[in-house]
C-alpha cells in the first residue's frame, strides 16, 4: 500500500490558504420515490420496491412527488435562499450501474432554490457565514454490493449485487459557493456548517438526517492556494462522507495532502476520492469531470416547476423556530454560557433536557442529569445519550424526588442506574431497592449519637471550634445509613448536639 506523503498542518497553513466547498445530500423522508409511486420504507427485500418508471422500462414517465418539492422550498427557505418562480429537471448522463435508467434525473442551471447563506457558531462564539449557491431537487441511485473483494470496493471483487429500491429516493443537495477566509479554522467550519445543517434539517421535519444510515451525506471539496493569491487551486472531492468529526478529519487530511503534493513541485489532480473512517485518510476514487462532460439536457418528460407565490410564502410562514434562533432563546431561559450551550448541542442534549423540563423539572437539575451522570454512562457504553433505556418523563421524575427530599444526589445516582438496567420506573427502583433517603429524626439521631460516641476525639476537636472536623462525623453517619441520610440535616444534628453553632 502507497503511504500519502504529508506535511504539518501548521506548515501547510503557513505555506497555502484552504479553499472549501461543501455538497450535502439529504434524503427526504417522502412515503414515495421522487417521480413515481414505489414506498421509499426501509428494510424491504432487494428489487420489491421498483417498478417500470424507476427502473427506466421503454414507455414510463415520471410525475413529481408533490410533497419532495414542498420539502426542497422549506429547504431553500430555511437557507435565506430565493425560490425560483419557475424551475425545470435535466437529464445528467453518465455510466450509472446503480441507476438502470443511465441517467439521474436532477436540476442544473434553474435550481428551485439558490443564493443563501446559514451562519454557523464555532468554538471560541464566532459566528461564520456560509453562503449557499444553490439546493436543488433530484433523485438517488441504488446500491451496488461488491462481492469477494478484500475493502467492499470494486477493485478485486468477483461480482456485484445491485438493489434499486434506493433509486429514485427525492434527495435535495445543497451547494455552498467557495468558502474562503477560515485559514486554519476550515476543517471546524466545515464540522460546524454540516452539524447545523443537520439541526435545520431536523427542525423542518424533511428528512431524519441521520448520518450513519446515508440519509446525509457530504462531499467535501477542497483546494489550496498560495498564501495572497487569488486564484483558487485545483480541488479534490472527498464523497459520501458520513459523520461530522469525518467531514473535519477529510478536510484536515487534504490539506496536509495537497500542501505535501504542492510543496514537492507536484500537481493536485482534479478528482473524487474515499474517504477511510479508520485513520482518517482519502484515497484517490476517479478523475473529476466536468458539467459538460455530463451532457445535461432538459428533461422531455417533465412539466416545469412553478411555485406560485402565494405558496411559497404560506410555507414560509410555516416554517419552525430554526435551530440558532431556539438554542439561543433556551440559553436565555436556562441561565447557561455560550460555551455550555454548545457543549449540550456537541451531547445532542438539547431535546432531551427540553422534554425533561416539560415533564416538570427545572432547566438547571434537568442539563444537570442528562449532561452529568447520563452523559457519563453513555460515554462509558459508547452510545448515543438519546439510545439510553431512559426517558426525559423519568429523568424528570428522579429531579422531583431530590427536591422533595425523598433522594440526595447519591441514591438518585443509583436510581438511575435502576431504570437504565430496566428495573423500572423511578419510583419502582427507590421502592425495590429501599433507596428513600432516612428522614425519621429519631432514626438520624440515633445514628449521630453513636457516630459522636465512637469518634470522641473528633467530637472534642468540633467543641473546641474546629468545625470543619464534622465532616468526618457526617461521613461516618452516612456511612451507618448506607448513603441514605441527608447530610445538611445529618450535620445541624452534630453540631447541635455538641453545643456549636454552624
Amino acid at each position: 500500500m502507497t503511504v500519502t506523503e504529508l506535511v504539518s498542518y501548521e506548515d501547510a497553513l503557513a505555506a497555502y490558504d484552504p479553499v472549501m466547498g461543501l455538497e450535502v445530500h439529504v434524503e427526504l423522508g417522502t412515503k414515495t420515490k421522487m417521480f413515481c409511486g414505489c414506498s421509499t420504507a426501509l428494510g424491504a427485500e432487494a428489487n420489491a420496491q421498483t417498478c417500470p418508471t424507476c427502473l427506466g422500462l421503454p414507455g414510463s414517465l415520471p410525475v413529481v412527488n408533490a410533497t419532495g418539492v414542498e420539502s426542497a422550498i422549506k429547504i431553500g427557505l430555511a437557507l435565506n435562499c430565493e425560490i425560483a418562480e419557475w424551475c425545470r429537471f435535466a437529464r445528467k448522463n453518465y455510466f450509472y450501474p446503480d441507476m438502470p435508467k443511465n441517467f439521474q434525473t436532477s436540476q442544473y442551471d434553474e435550481p428551485i432554490a439558490f443564493n443563501g447563506y446559514l451562519d454557523v457558531e464555532i468554538d471560541g462564539g464566532e459566528v461564520f457565514r456560509v453562503e449557499i449557491e444553490r439546493a436543488h431537487m433530484e433523485e438517488d441511485t441504488g446500491k451496488s454490493t461488491h462481492v469477494g473483494g478484500a475493502t467492499g470496493r470494486i477493485h478485486g471483487a468477483s461480482h456485484s449485487l445491485l438493489d434499486y429500491n434506493r433509486a429514485g429516493i427525492p434527495l435535495i443537495e445543497i451547494v455552498t459557493k467557495p468558502i474562503v477566509g477560515a485559514g486554519e479554522r476550515a476543517p471546524e467550519v466545515a464540522k460546524a456548517y454540516v452539524a447545523e445543517l443537520r439541526e435545520l434539517i431536523k427542525a423542518l421535519g424533511v428528512s431524519e438526517a441521520r448520518m450513519e444510515m446515508g440519509q446525509m451525506r457530504c462531499d467535501v471539496n477542497l483546494s489550496l492556494r498560495p498564501q495572497g493569491a487569488d486564484k483558487f487551486g485545483t480541488r479534490s472531492e472527498t464523497k459520501n462522507v458520513n459523520s461530522l468529526r469525518s467531514v473535519e478529519r477529510a478536510a484536515r487530511f487534504e490539506i496536509q495532502r495537497q500542501a505535501a503534493v504542492l510543496s514537492g513541485g507536484g500537481t493536485v489532480i482534479q478528482e473524487t476520492r474515499h474517504f477511510h473512517e479508520e485513520d482518517g485518510s482519502t484515497t484517490p476514487g476517479r478523475v473529476k469531470e466536468e458539467a459538460e462532460d455530463y451532457r445535461y439536457f432538459p428533461e422531455p418528460d417533465l412539466v416545469p416547476v412553478a411555485p406560485s407565490r402565494e405558496w411559497v410564502e404560506k410555507l414560509r410562514a410555516g416554517l419552525p423556530e430554526l435551530p440558532r434562533v431556539r438554542r439561543n432563546r433556551l440559553r436565555e431561559e436556562w441561565g447557561i454560557s455560550a460555551h455550555e450551550m454548545r457543549s449540550v448541542l456537541n451531547a445532542g442534549a438539547i431535546d432531551l433536557i427540553t422534554a425533561t423540563i416539560d415533564a416538570g423539572a427545572d432547566a438547571a437539575s434537568a442539563r444537570k442529569w442528562w449532561m452529568g451522570e447520563l452523559a457519563r454512562r453513555a460515554n462509558e457504553d459508547g452510545v448515543e445519550l438519546a439510545a439510553q433505556p431512559i426517558t426525559p418523563a423519568q429523568v424528570a421524575r428522579v429531579c422531583a424526588l431530590v427536591a422533595e427530599g425523598s433522594l440526595n444526589d447519591k441514591l438518585a445516582r443509583q436510581v438511575i442506574e435502576g431504570v437504565l438496567a430496566g428495573e423500572g420506573d423511578p419510583d419502582a427502583v427507590v421502592a425495590a431497592r429501599g433507596l428513600k433517603v432516612v428522614s425519621d429524626e429519631g432514626a438520624l439521631g440515633a445514628a449521630v449519637d453513636e457516630a459522636i460516641a465512637g469518634n470522641a476525639a473528633i467530637a472534642d476537636k468540633i467543641r473546641g471550634g474546629k468545625v470543619a472536623a464534622a465532616g468526618a462525623l457526617v461521613g461516618a453517619v452516612m456511612k451507618a445509613t448506607r448513603g441514605q441520610a441527608d447530610a445538611a440535616r445529618v450535620r445541624e444534628l452534630i453540631l447541635e448536639r455538641l453545643g456549636v453553632q454552624g
